[in-house]
């Protein structure tokens, strides 16, 4: 048996099947999304990171000590026996205690420290460009900055968003820095250890270090936006904090050449059942599948459509993390139709409820976690009835006609007596017929 299983981090799924890991005696997931988002983490800090990584380092770091064996410090086996934190009976790194990333205990103590940082390249939040030195001239971002004693990520990335600026930069877990500047990487790259000075405004987020600055896409955390792409990630509004109260977001879906587009929740955290994320046909605005604190999603959801629009609502109380979806659209190449299935529908005939000014918010309607089918098409083969009802009108065709020349010979010709050979031109045929001839 493999000693890893690949699930997507974080998900409703990915739990499942961590909890089949467990069972079978399997510790390490290799928690990789779709080829195109290739990270093990969702979350700023890598909680969620289930990966095989056991030293600090990959290129000469510290072997880690296993979590049953380390019995004299907080975190083990038999003080958290259930798995949680993806504690077990091995020596990957984890982040049990929300720490600002991945860590493991060593058997080296340095200064009285017996646990590091792990540096894992694999374990990143998507948005995250990485950390980069700052020798201050220039600086890598040149545009606009601030400072603030609540400085988070997200807190960052929307001041810079709000300037229209593309880059977001932590340093030293007070300073933000903004900017559209393409070699922000001019001054080399850093370890990711190297920038884990706490973030001033959530002490489990990582914001930069001394002369070290955390980048960030400013696209993190938008509430709304258009993706056309054939893959991307979604996060709810204000990510990685959590969602602010009111929120009312739409994001659109719209691939052209689509025939489908899977969606699959790399991370879903949603407490109140009025908070809510739906997914609608972007052509009839019919709503096909809708997730909140007590309807979770637990599996992928298939489209049949290329247009789809991603809402989120949030009411004023019981704020949390939010979401992270994954899609993946698939265009198929062209091909014969395939016989319907009674199982197979259009995103079109999938109306759940539809969206309007009397729609409650707080109201579940039902779940369809499965929307298959095959796009619609136009049979371009002739209809059976028609080849049936032309071939009925050429046999009352060939009917007709031969009655008529069987007719025309009946009564205006006289049947001609066959001649079986030369030799017998001269003698009566035997059929020939009688003529009588009567006189009075």
């Amino acid at each position: 048996v493999s000693a890893s299983v690949c699930v997507s981090a974080g998900s409703a799924m990915g739990y499942w099947l961590e909890a089949l890991a467990l069972y079978m005696g399997l510790d390490c997931l290799v928690t990789l999304g779709w080829a195109e988002l290739n990270t093990e983490c969702y979350t700023a800090n890598g909680a969620d990171y289930r990966g095989c990584q056991n030293r600090t380092s990959q290129q000469g770091g510290k072997p880690c000590l296993y979590w049953n064996e380390t019995f004299q410090h907080p975190y083990n086996t038999l003080k958290y026996p259930s798995g949680e934190g993806g504690l077990g009976n091995h020596n990957y790194c984890r982040n049990p205690d929300n720490d600002v990333r991945p860590w493991c205990y060593v058997a080296e103590y340095e200064d009285g420290v017996y646990w590091k940082y792990c540096d894992i390249p694999t374990c990143h939040m998507p948005g995250y460009l990485g950390c980069f030195k700052d020798n201050g001239d220039p600086p890598p971002l040149s545009g606009s900055s601030e400072t603030s004693n609540k400085l988070t990520i997200q807190t960052c990335i929307t001041f810079c968003r709000s300037k229209r600026f593309k880059l977001a930069g932590m340093e030293s877990g007070y300073a933000c820095f903004c900017g559209n500047d393409a070699d922000y990487w001019k001054h080399g790259e850093a370890n990711s250890t190297e920038c884990n000075h706490v973030c001033f405004g959530d002490h489990t987020q990582p914001c930069g270090g001394d002369g070290r600055i955390n980048i960030f896409d400013a696209m993190i955390g938008a509430c709304g936006g258009n993706y056309s792409t054939d893959a991307g990630i979604i996060y709810s509004p204000d990510f990685p904090d959590n969602y602010a109260s009111g929120r009312v977001c739409y994001w659109t879906i719209q691939v052209p050449g689509a025939s489908l587009i899977r969606f699959d929740f790399a991370l879903f955290d949603i407490r109140d059942t009025s908070d809510m994320v739906e997914f609608l046909d972007g052509r009839s605005n019919d709503v096909l599948a809708r997730f909140d604190g007590r309807n979770r999603p637990y599996d992928s959801l298939n489209v049949s459509a290329s247009f789809v629009i991603l809402y989120f609502y949030s009411d004023r109380v019981n704020q949390a993390e939010g979401f992270a979806v994954l899609y993946k659209a698939i265009k198929d190449s062209p091909r014969a139709q395939s016989p319907a299935s009674k199982n197979d529908i259009n995103a079109s005939d999938v109306i759940t409820e539809r969206v309007g000014p009397g729609t409650n918010a707080a109201r579940s309607s039902k779940i369809l976690y499965f929307i298959t089918a095959s796009p619609s098409q136009s049979n371009q083969n002739m209809p059976v009835w028609t080849i049936y009802a032309l071939a009925a009108l050429l046999t009352l065709t060939a009917i007709a006609m031969v009655s008529k020349i069987l007719l025309h010979l009946t009564v205006k010709s006289r049947r001609i007596p066959a001649q079986e050979s030369s030799e017998n031109c001269s003698q009566s045929s035997p059929s020939e017929p009688w003529v009588i001839a009567y006189k009075p």
